[in-house]
């Protein structure tokens, strides 16, 4: 598969970031988190696999909202969590 063919991509969305200001479970439970990511299926907005609680990780699955995209200033890139590579 080259790169950007990827068939997660159709599960892509214009989303709103929820909430915009952090991981919303983090943010409920009182913890930490490292980075931040972006669904682009629903705009659920979760800690990176670096944060103790990789809630990303956790939603992609659950929601089987595979790709997310950095939440970090600067940083413009998407990942798929079924196919583990870059989008």
């Amino acid at each position: 598969m080259a790169a950007g063919e990827d068939p997660h991509l159709s599960l892509v969305r214009l989303v709103e970031p929820t909430p915009p200001d952090g991981c919303g479970e983090c943010l409920r439970v009182g913890s930490q988190w490292v980075h931040l990511r972006l669904c682009l299926t629903c705009g659920n907005v979760g800690c990176c696999d670096s944060s103790p609680s990789r809630h990303a990780r956790a939603h992609a699955h659950t929601h089987e909202h595979p790709i997310v995209r950095s939440y970090e200033p600067g940083e413009d890139w998407r990942w798929c969590y079924v196919d583990e590579a870059y989008v």
